[in-house]
């Protein structure tokens, strides 16, 4: 194979790997929160012996059911995919990262798998207790295979508690605690499942305020909204200290990513700014047009508007990351979360001004946000991968060494019928979810005791009674 073959191979491969990735990765975001979110609405119906509760689990279900099948078939895509196109990371990682995941399967996937028909095809099969039961068991499945995921990702990230055997494999040392636990992973679970929580938050929210455009009276469509907001409010500014800690943690472990997503060429001495907009010059080792806030970095990375900061020019060329990615991603994340603050902090305002149903600007603005959790976490996927380049092992294998050795014309033939297939697969998919989504609450809808529910033409007080968590 000639370099050129090679290096053609290498990008194919990396595209493919990007493409499926960020594919799997939106059905899991969504999940992780929405089994939460049945978790609640199923409680408060038990607690409280409200309808409208019985009547949007219900509703979400449907919806959780789709979302669910769909990261379960392209998960399963994935690990052929390490194994055809990554095999030399397979093998040389494999010690460490397959137990972890085979943890994943063992405990969570089971668990998941073992309560799901029950929480879907239970509703008048089984008591209340059970059906709960089967339904926080599905929750914290969800949960807990986050967690042995993201402990795989961060070792890769930050790896600790490994030996290298005699052919090169990383494998095990004497505690398997110090690799599950290894430094970035607290702070990568932390931040992406409140990640999680808030994507499903802001989907919950825009299909609430959808329907309450259409008819604001809609006790499901308010509740809906009411409990969408609640934890926009709360856990959205929440996110923004675990993301302050997770890039302290970053820029102790791997300073090399927080300098390409701060966009630092050059080392700063006296302080460095927060570049807020600009386009990377890697090739001139600059910021172009670069708007900042003097020393802006520094306080915020070292608590210190005076702290010296390393840059790029500390690190070789060939293990920078790419910048102009990396910076952008960032950035787009970062926007998009204080957009998100932003809209709990209106929610806050209309509640008080008792307009959280009739204020339609507000729920126009929802509607536009409904999607922004789910490009807020791949934009931080793109900055935790694409910021540990040119390593799939950080500082220890690089991806040029993981690839499989194919030829080109064989990644290109598969990367082509992955996309062809997954657009018309998940798209179609995708589809029938906005479909149910775009249908309102049904008024009629039966409870989960199998007797029907009536919420239509109610007034605004009823509604209320009938809980309206506002």
């Amino acid at each position: 194979m000639s370099p050129w073959d090679h290096e053609l191979a290498l990008l194919l491969a990396r595209i493919q790997f990007a493409f499926t990735i960020s594919f799997h990765f939106l059905f899991p975001a969504f999940t992780i929160g929405l089994a939460s979110f049945l978790a609640v609405l199923e409680g408060l119906w038990l607690t409280t012996a409200k309808a409208v509760y019985a009547n949007l689990f219900r509703y979400w279900v449907k919806i959780f059911a789709v979302v669910f099948a769909m990261g379960v078939v392209s998960g399963v895509v994935m690990s052929y995919q390490i194994g055809t196109n990554w095999s030399v990371f397979s093998d040389k990682a494999g010690p460490i990262v397959g137990p972890l995941m085979a943890y994943e399967v063992l405990t969570a996937f089971f668990l998941e798998a073992g309560f799901l028909g029950v929480m879907l095809f239970g509703l008048n099969k089984v008591g209340k207790a059970l059906h709960f039961t089967a339904t926080c068991a599905v929750a914290v499945g969800t949960l807990l295979s986050a967690f042995w995921i993201l402990s795989a990702n961060s070792w890769m990230q930050t790896p600790t508690g490994y030996e290298i055997a005699a052919n090169g494999q990383f494998v095990p040392g004497p505690s398997w605690w110090a690799i599950v636990f290894n430094p970035s992973f607290p702070y990568r679970l932390v931040h992406t499942t409140i990640a999680a929580f808030l994507t499903t938050a802001f989907a919950v929210g825009g299909v609430g305020a959808w329907h309450l455009l259409r008819d604001r009276d809609n006790p499901g469509a308010r509740t809906m909204f009411s409990m969408a907001m609640w934890m926009a409010a709360i856990v959205a500014p929440i996110q923004v200290v675990a993301g302050d800690l997770h890039g302290l943690n970053t820029l102790e472990h791997q300073p090399a990513k927080v300098m390409a997503m701060e966009g630092h060429y050059q080392s700063h001495p006296d302080g460095a700014p927060l570049i807020l907009f600009g386009i990377p010059n890697s090739a001139e080792k600059r910021v172009d047009l670069a708007v900042e806030i003097p020393k802006g970095s520094s306080l915020i990375l070292k608590h210190d508007p005076d702290a010296p900061l390393a840059g790029l020019d500390t690190v070789p060329d060939a293990d920078e990351p790419p910048v102009g990615i990396v910076f952008w991603a960032f950035r787009i994340m970062v926007g998009l979360g204080v957009l998100m603050a932003g809209l709990g902090l209106w929610s806050l305002v209309a509640r008080w001004r008792r307009r959280l149903y009739d204020w339609p600007l507000l729920h126009r603005a929802a509607v536009l946000m409904g999607p922004a959790g789910f490009v807020a976490v791949i934009a931080g996927w793109v900055v935790t991968e694409v910021g540990r380049q040119p390593f799939t092992v950080y500082g220890l294998l690089r991806t040029a060494s993981s690839a499989s050795p194919l030829d080109a014309p064989a990644v290109a033939a598969s990367l082509t019928a992955f996309v062809v297939v997954y657009f018309a697969v998940f798209g179609a998919g995708i589809w029938y979810l906005l479909r149910l989504m775009s249908r309102a609450p049904d008024a009629y809808e039966a409870g989960l005791d199998g007797a029907p529910i009536r919420t239509a033409g109610i007034t605004p007080a009823m509604a209320v009674m009938e809980g309206d968590v506002s």
